[in-house]
C-alpha cells in the first residue's frame, strides 16, 4: 500500500501539467506542452531516475554486502513492468487509431486497468519496506494527531498551489522555447520531467540509503504504471491524440531501458546497479538525438 500512495503522491504534479495544459491551453504550443509532458515522464523515470538510483548503490558499494546487486522483490518489480508494458503500448497506440469511440474506450480501459493493477496490488501485499514515522501536519505542527478538517484543508490547499503551478509552468514553457527558437514538445519534453517528478524521486534515494530497496525501485516502477495509463488517457480525452515530431526517440528509449530491467530480473531474479546506470546513457542518447 506505502509504494502506490507514494508513486501516485509523487506522480500528482507532473499529471497536472498536461491536463492543464489541455484544459487551459488554447494553442497548438500548450497541446504540445502537455504531450511533452505525458512521454517525458515515463522516459524520465526509465532512465534518470534509475541512472541515479544505480548511482547511489554504486556510491554506497562498501556498506553493500551484496553489491553490486540490489535487494528487491523481483516478483514485484516485474510486476510493475508488465504492467507498465501493456498499458503504455496501448496508450500510445491510441493515436494511431483515427477513431474517437475506440479512443475513448481505450481511454476507459487504461483506467480500469490502473484499478485493477492498484487491486491486485493491495490484495497481494504490494506494501514494501519498513515504515516510518510521519512528518507533524504543517498547518498543525505542534499535534500528533491533527484534526481531520485541518488534515483536508491542507490537502486542498497543496492542490490549488499545484494547479496554480502548472499553469503558470505551461505559459512559461511556451513563451521560453518561442525564444530560444524550439519546439514546445521538446522543450517540455526535456524540462517538464526533471522539474515535476525527479525532485520526488529522490525519496528512492532515502530508501535505498537506509537499503530499502524494493520500496525504493518499487517507488519508481509505481509511478511508471501511473504515468503509462494515467497521462495518456487525459491525452486520448481532452485532445486529439497523436505523435509530434520527435516523440519516437524518446518512446523507443523508454522500453529498452525499461526492458533491460526486466531481462535482468527475468535471468538472473537480481537487479545490478549496472543495469540501473545503463539508464543514463539513454538519456545522453535521447539529448544527444534531441540537439542535433
Amino acid at each position: 500500500m506505502g509504494s502506490v500512495l507514494a508513486a501516485v503522491g509523487t506522480a500528482l504534479p507532473e499529471s497536472l501539467i498536461p491536463l492543464i495544459a489541455f484544459i487551459t491551453g488554447t494553442g497548438i504550443e500548450q497541446q504540445q506542452v502537455g504531450i511533452g509532458a505525458i512521454i517525458g515522464a515515463p522516459f524520465m523515470l526509465s532512465t534518470l531516475a534509475f541512472f541515479i538510483s544505480g548511482l547511489v548503490v554504486v556510491l554506497e558499494a562498501k556498506k553493500r554486502l551484496d553489491f553490486p546487486y540490489l535487494i528487491v522483490d523481483d516478483v514485484i518489480i516485474k510486476r510493475d513492468i508488465i504492467f507498465f508494458f501493456i498499458g503504455y503500448s496501448i496508450g500510445l497506440g491510441a493515436a494511431f487509431i483515427d477513431n474517437t469511440i475506440i479512443q475513448y474506450l481505450i481511454a476507459a480501459f487504461l483506467i480500469v486497468w490502473y484499478s485493477f493493477y492498484v487491486w491486485l496490488s493491495l490484495n497481494m501485499g504490494r506494501s514494501v519496506g519498513d515504515s516510518s514515522e510521519l512528518r507533524p501536519l504543517y498547518f498543525s505542527f505542534s499535534k500528533k494527531n491533527p484534526r481531520l478538517r485541518l488534515i483536508i484543508f491542507q490537502i486542498i490547499f497543496a492542490i490549488m498551489v499545484l494547479v496554480i503551478g502548472a499553469d503558470l509552468f505551461v505559459d512559461e514553457v511556451s513563451i521560453i522555447a518561442e525564444m530560444l527558437g524550439i519546439s514546445p514538445f521538446i522543450l517540455s519534453l526535456i524540462i517538464a520531467p526533471i522539474a515535476t517528478e525527479l525532485p520526488e524521486k529522490f525519496n528512492s534515494v532515502i530508501w535505498l540509503l537506509q537499503k530499502k530497496d524494493t520500496f525504493a525501485i518499487g517507488n519508481i516502477t509505481g509511478a511508471m504504471v501511473f504515468q503509462s495509463v494515467i497521462l495518456p488517457s487525459i491525452g486520448i480525452i481532452f485532445t486529439d491524440w497523436h505523435f509530434v515530431s520527435g516523440s519516437l526517440l524518446p518512446v523507443v528509449l523508454t522500453f529498452l531501458s525499461v526492458g533491460l530491467v526486466y531481462l535482468s530480473l527475468l535471468l538472473k531474479r537480481k537487479l545490478s546497479a549496472y543495469v540501473l546506470l545503463a539508464g543514463g546513457l539513454y538519456y545522453l542518447i535521447f539529448l544527444w538525438g534531441m540537439l542535433h
